[in-house]
């Protein structure tokens, strides 16, 4: 541990751990804590594509307000992530995959100018609408979080495995508090307005897959999957309020059955692994302070799935928010 601490940061997802990573890296003497390692929290178990507001129409930006806010975060995450994927051992690479719908788009002209754009033959997306290739920064989490823990130790900060009962207790512990428990701020910061929205995806064996493929349509149950050398991520869920982080049998059977219907090599792939986590469902990302028992209260929460993609354009945000007032001990 440092001797002193400026920063105390509550949470060891991704979203947590990026900001500790460039807090660290900005100078500050900080702590990390989180109720389990990073390789066993929600962040862990994410497909990891950047998409994010790439995807959205500009027309219809309810799920991204402050729609320029959010959109400048997402794209300090694509180029952070395209210059990790030209670094040896970072997890992330930049790739070309498919994009599909199950529902036409009365105005797709915004998705020609996605980067990398190509259009998909019919053969290419059987079931769905419409499909498309785009190129985008996608990242194999295990991987990645070793090398930000690798950069938060080299940077001098601490991670400690452990749990805040209370903004109160945690605000006695250091003169910053950086709240990134995301679905479970509904608890920590009593906020009504994150729910959990439980997500499940399944490790096969790869039996060959080298593109990935990825459904953004709306809906409970989508269809992706993302190799990662011998292991291909497929998906996946997305239930509401739904708290339950043990694996669901009959999901895992309908998960492979709708990757099978796009690959058919998946059908027989041999399981090697359920994976399931809580994303903070939220109307709108939180990110702003308060004070808490004469301590600053930083909350950086309510990413939902676009968790990864936000995660370094929200860490220079807390950055800036720390450091407005001056040293902060």
């Amino acid at each position: 541990m440092t001797e002193r601490t400026d920063v105390l940061v509550v949470g060891a997802g991704v979203i947590g751990l990026t900001t500790a990573v460039h807090l660290a890296e900005q100078g500050l003497a900080v702590r990390l804590r989180g109720d389990q390692p990073p390789r066993e929290t929600t962040s862990a178990a994410a497909m990891a594509v950047l998409s994010g507001p790439l995807l959205s129409d500009p027309a219809d930006t309810a799920s991204w307000e402050p729609y320029e806010t959010v959109a400048a975060w997402h794209r300090l995450g694509l180029d952070t992530f395209a210059r990790l994927a030209g670094q040896p051992g970072t997890g992330v690479r930049v790739a070309p995959g498919r994009w599909a719908s199950r529902t036409e788009i009365a105005d797709a002209s915004w998705i020609h100018r996605l980067p990398g754009y190509e259009p998909c033959a019919p053969e290419e997306h059987p079931g769905f609408a419409l499909a498309f290739r785009m190129t985008v920064p996608i990242v194999d989490m295990p991987a990645y979080f070793e090398h930000l823990t690798e950069r938060l130790v080299a940077a001098g900060g601490a991670l400690e495995i452990g749990s805040v009962a209370s903004l109160d207790e945690a605000a006695a512990e250091a003169p910053v508090v950086v709240n990134c428990t995301g679905a479970y701020a509904q608890r920590l910061a009593g906020d009504p307005e994150v729910r959990p929205m439980r997500g499940q995806h399944v490790i096969v064996e790869n039996p060959g897959v080298t593109d990935y493929f990825y459904e953004f349509s709306k809906g409970p149950k989508l269809t992706a999957f993302m190799p990662h050398g011998d292991r291909l991520v497929c998906g996946g869920t997305a239930t509401r309020d739904d708290w339950s982080r043990e694996p669901d049998p009959v999901q895992t059977e309908e998960i492979i059955a709708r990757c099978a219907a796009v690959d058919p090599r998946i059908a027989g792939a041999r399981v090697l692994g359920v994976e399931t986590g809580l994303r903070a469902g939220r109307p709108r990302v939180r990110l702003e302070e308060e004070t808490v028992g004469g301590a600053r209260v930083i909350h950086n929460y309510g990413h939902a799935g676009a968790g990864v993609g936000l995660s370094w354009g929200c860490a220079h945000e807390v950055g800036r928010l720390v450091q407005r007032t001056g040293r902060v001990a």
